[in-house]
């Protein structure tokens, strides 16, 4: 475990594997890097070095309210100033769910940063939008209006900040509770916005822009459908769709949430098949 100051922010991180391309994956919702560190140690015995880090307001970073981009934005610019400072762009960039959206970010705004994308459990479609914007924003906006930040320091998550990183406390009863509120309900907006669009964060014309190969695995449930797959792998011009890896789905029988114990098994198929994703693209450059 390190940690590096980015864009004015403590970032935990840790690199598994000591050799060959770079590779960095984010897990969904806001949890903490944990749960991909034994798919990275599959990843770093084919070859590769990955890259694990806890974006602001999750595990053991700093909590930090930026309202100048979607939250997904400000993640995903962070990645690509902890890639610079470790020396590790261009790199591959992947994740499950929010972590598949700040992949999608990063390809957009940091092109020159990416070397291709590793995507699973890709989100879509106005439920999706609906739950994930009341889990990430509705409930905190409306925990600090009846509470104030002594209230969202106590929340479930926070509360997880804090216990991993202890002065996470002190910064959050520090945050302006107004602005608070306001960065909240920016971001839950630019999230809402995106009800619409073939995935979440991204429009048909910015996906087509990704020039960078696309591998993708497509999730099995309602927040993660295969049609949300289906659609950023036909707009992504140079991608390749894997519906197989858990056990697939008619859209009428999705799953109501996903099964963490299915996709962990999943694990060595999925470092499977990026290991052979990479390699060939590799071989071409």
């Amino acid at each position: 475990m390190a940690e590096a100051l980015v864009r004015g922010v403590h970032i935990n991180y840790c690199v598994i594997g000591d050799r060959g391309p770079w590779i960095a994956l984010t897990p969904g919702s806001r949890r903490p890097y944990a749960e991909l560190v034994d798919l990275s140690q599959e990843l770093a015995k084919a070859g590769y070095r990955v890259l694990l880090h806890d974006r602001r307001n999750c595990g053991a970073s700093d909590v930090s309210f930026d309202g100048s981009a979607s939250e997904h934005e400000v993640w995903a610019d962070d990645l690509y100033e902890l890639g610079k400072q470790l020396g590790a762009l261009p790199m591959y960039v992947g994740g499950s769910s929010a972590g598949a959206r700040l992949a999608i970010l990063y390809a957009m705004r940091h092109p020159d940063g990416l070397r291709g994308l590793l995507l699973w459990r890709v989100t879509g479609g106005q439920e999706a939008v609906d739950r994930l914007s009341e889990n990430y924003y509705g409930q905190f906006i409306r925990i600090a209006r009846e509470g104030g930040m002594q209230a969202v320091a106590a929340s479930e998550h926070f509360a997880e900040c804090i216990e991993a990183r202890p002065s996470n406390r002190d910064r959050l009863t520090a945050t302006n509770v107004d602005g608070f509120i306001a960065v909240m309900d920016v971001w839950r907006e630019r999230f809402l916005q995106s009800a619409k669009l073939p995935i979440v964060g991204a429009s048909e014309a910015d996906l087509d822009a990704i020039k960078a190969p696309a591998c993708l695995i497509a999730g099995n449930d309602v927040i993660h459908t295969p049609m949300t797959a289906r659609k950023a792998a036909k707009l992504l011009p140079n991608s390749e769709l894997h519906e197989d890896v858990v056990e697939k789905r008619s859209d009428d029988q999705l799953l109501k949430e996903w099964d963490r114990g299915e996709w962990r098994k999943a694990e060595p198929r999925i470092a499977a098949i990026f290991t052979e994703f990479i390699k060939r693209h590799e071989a071409k450059v």
